[in-house]
C-alpha cells in the first residue's frame, strides 16, 4: 500500500512537470539579445547584474539533465542561460545528452553514437537520483526551437558530433546570435570560429597569455567568453579579462564533495554568488542555478524584466 501512495505521487507529480510547455511559457523569463549577444552581455556587465549559466540545464529531481522540460521549467522561475551537450547517433541525428554511454541518464545501455536515432528516441531520460521519467532525448533542432526567443544556449560538443552540422542547424533555427559554444584548446576554438564566425565562443582561459594566443588565431575579443576554471576565484585575472573587453564565466559546479557548489550547499552560504558576481563574474555555471538565482536576486545582482534583452511573459 505505502508502494501504491508512493507511486502515485510520482505519477502526480511526472504529470504537472509534463504539462504543455505552453502553459508553463506564460510568465516566463525571457533572455533575448536585442542586437549582438556580446553587447548584451556588455550591457549586463555595465549594469552590475550577474547571469546565471544552468549546467545541462539546471537538471532537478523528476526533471532530468539535458531536457526540454528542465529548461523550461528553470527558465519559469528564473533568468538563466542553458548550457548543454550535443552527440550524434550513428545515422547522424544530433541530440542532447552528456555521457558517451547512456547508462546514466537514459533506460538504454552501450554507446550512444553506436545507436540509431529510431533506437535512441525509445529510451527516456533518467534525473539524477536514478528515477525513470516520462521525458525522451531531445534532438538538437527541437532544443533550438524551444530556446529561440527564450534564451541562451551554451553548446558543448562531444566526440561524435560532426561541428559542421550543428552549427548549420543553429543558423538554420536562426539562433546563431543566442548561442556560445564551447572550446577547450585555442586550436578548437580557432577552427569553430573559422566556421562560425558571428557566433561566440566560450574558451578556457588561466592567464593573458592565452587570450593573446586566441586573438593570435584571429578571434576578436568580441568573440569570445573567458571560461577561468572551477577551482578558486581571481579577481585580478577577472579585472585585466574586464580591461581587454572580455566576459568572465567561472564555475561553481562540479561532481566533488569538494566543488564550490557542493562547499556552498554544505555551509549554507549561498551569498557567495553574489560575492562572485561582485568580484568580477560576469556568468556563473553553475549546478545550483534555483538557489545562485535566488541569492543574486536578494542581492539586487539578478538582470531585471526591461532592460538589456530581459522581458517576462507575454
Amino acid at each position: 500500500m505505502v508502494r501504491k501512495r508512493v507511486w502515485r505521487c510520482v505519477v502526480a507529480v511526472w504529470a504537472m512537470l509534463a504539462a504543455p510547455l505552453a502553459a508553463q511559457d506564460q510568465g516566463a523569463w525571457r533572455l533575448v539579445p536585442e542586437s549582438d549577444l556580446s553587447a548584451m552581455l556588455d550591457c549586463f556587465e555595465a549594469a552590475g547584474q550577474t547571469l546565471i549559466s544552468a549546467h545541462r540545464g539546471g537538471p532537478t529531481p523528476g526533471l532530468p539533465e539535458n531536457a526540454i522540460a528542465t529548461m523550461d521549467a528553470l527558465l519559469a522561475a528564473y533568468p538563466a542561460i542553458m548550457e548543454v551537450d550535443v552527440g550524434q547517433s550513428a545515422d547522424g541525428m544530433l541530440f542532447l545528452l552528456h555521457d558517451d554511454r547512456l547508462d546514466r541518464t537514459t533506460t538504454g545501455t552501450g554507446e550512444a553514437a553506436a545507436q540509431d536515432w529510431a533506437a535512441l528516441s525509445k529510451l527516456r531520460l533518467k534525473d539524477n537520483w536514478g528515477w525513470v521519467t516520462p521525458y525522451a532525448i531531445p534532438r538538437l533542432d527541437e532544443a533550438l526551437d524551444w530556446a529561440k526567443g527564450r534564451t541562451v544556449l551554451q553548446i558543448d560538443f562531444k566526440r561524435s558530433v560532426n561541428v559542421d552540422k550543428v552549427i548549420a542547424a543553429i543558423r538554420a533555427a536562426g539562433m546563431e546570435r543566442s548561442v556560445i559554444l564551447i572550446a577547450y584548446s585555442v586550436d578548437q576554438a580557432a577552427a569553430l570560429h573559422r566556421a562560425a564566425p558571428e557566433m561566440l565562443l566560450s574558451v578556457s582561459v588561466n592567464d593573458l597569455d592565452d587570450v593573446a594566443a586566441l586573438k593570435s588565431v584571429g578571434i576578436p575579443a568580441d568573440r569570445l567568453v573567458a571560461f577561468t576554471g572551477t577551482r578558486y576565484p581571481r579577481p585580478e585575472l577577472f579585472a585585466e579579462l574586464d580591461r581587454d573587453d572580455i566576459e568572465v564565466i567561472f564555475g561553481t559546479l562540479g561532481g566533488s564533495p569538494r566543488s564550490i557548489d557542493a562547499v556552498i550547499a554544505r555551509l549554507g552560504m549561498d551569498e557567495r554568488y553574489p560575492d562572485l558576481g561582485r568580484e568580477g563574474v560576469d556568468i556563473i555555471a553553475t549546478d545550483r542555478p534555483r538557489e545562485a538565482a535566488a541569492a543574486l536576486a536578494e542581492a539586487g545582482r539578478l538582470p531585471k524584466p526591461g532592460q538589456c534583452g530581459v522581458s517576462r511573459g507575454g
